[in-house]
């Protein structure tokens, strides 16, 4: 187990190196980063520009400026955002709280809302409850994010009043959101949590348990179930991340003030040193739930610990 997890440590520590490596390329390539800190339409000298491209090692080979950039960063040194004018990672510490609330509470629901109405689906196949459960999850997933957020937005805040329309607040401001985010995450865990189950329910093994007069409920919750959460499992680490990562839609639409809406605003003010922070931060998030996910198959399936 040791070493398997060792194995997945130094492949992260690999992919890390890999993705700081492209993010700090393609800051390079989109330009000379002296157009972003020195103001625009103002002329310089070249004394003045020079002396600015020396304080920001770009008279130094791409590979030092690279090393010189990865140390910082391995220390929470991103730089300045442009448009903020203070330490990019201050503003991720900042605004992380508000996405970690959001998406840890959205996270939650989808998990049982999601798994629960997989496992009912697939032990009620071919009733009208499967059919109503399997709509849901379709819709689920075919329904763009906005679109969802904005018809709650008129239903329940604009019609009825019943929540907020935007802003961070109180239990009510997080009804909305939370509804956004966690349907489209059990949308798809329903889905792969149903069909996990039904193929273990037709597994061989499983008829054997029924010719046994084993009970129904021991047959789905304690054969059935453990032996289907592998591929559930890896949805829910990519679901963990994506909630974390991939709110900008939802907090732009609900005006949450977390590091989904501060991407939003570093990628329209060009803020380079701020987008490359989240970058990596972002890429560090999805890594940490893929261990976790591994070590979760390990501990589920000791035939993992092999590979």
């Amino acid at each position: 187990m040791l070493r398997y997890l060792a194995s997945r440590v130094v492949y992260l520590v690999i992919v890390m190196i890999g993705i700081s490596m492209l993010v700090f390329g393609l800051s390079r390539l989109s330009g000379d980063p002296r157009y972003l800190y020195m103001t625009q339409g103002s002329h310089y000298s070249q004394e003045v520009w020079d002396a600015r491209g020396r304080d920001l090692g770009l008279d130094k080979p791409f590979v030092i400026q690279y090393l010189t950039w990865a140390g910082r960063a391995a220390t929470g040194d991103f730089g300045d955002s442009v448009w903020h004018k203070r330490n990019s990672l201050d503003l991720i510490l900042e605004r992380a709280p508000a996405t970690l609330q959001l998406s840890g509470v959205a996270y939650l629901f989808a998990i049982l809302i999601g798994t629960g109405l997989g496992i009912a689906s697939a032990v009620m196949r071919g009733s009208i409850w499967d059919l109503l459960i399997r709509g849901f999850a379709l819709t689920g997933q075919a329904a763009p994010p906005f679109l969802v957020a904005i018809i709650l937005i008129f239903v329940f805040s604009v019609n009825l009043h019943f929540f907020p329309t935007s802003r961070r607040g109180d239990w009510l401001s997080f009804v909305l959101p939370v509804a956004t985010l966690a349907w489209l995450g059990s949308a798809s865990l329903t889905r792969i949590t149903r069909s996990s189950m039904l193929e273990v329910l037709d597994s061989e093994y499983i008829k054997l348990a029924r010719a046994k007069g084993v009970g129904r409920t021991s047959i789905i919750f304690k054969h059935a179930l453990k032996n289907a959460l592998v591929a559930p499992l890896t949805l829910s680490a990519i679901l963990f991340a994506s909630f974390i990562t991939g709110t900008v839609v939802v907090e732009t639409v609900f005006a949450w003030p977390g590091i989904g809406r501060l991407a939003l605003e570093a990628t329209l003010h060009n803020d380079f040193p701020l987008v490359t922070g989240l970058t990596v931060f972002f890429s560090a998030i999805y890594l940490l739930s893929s261990l976790v996910s591994d070590l979760i198959y390990a501990y589920i399936d000791p035939r993992v610990r092999l590979y």
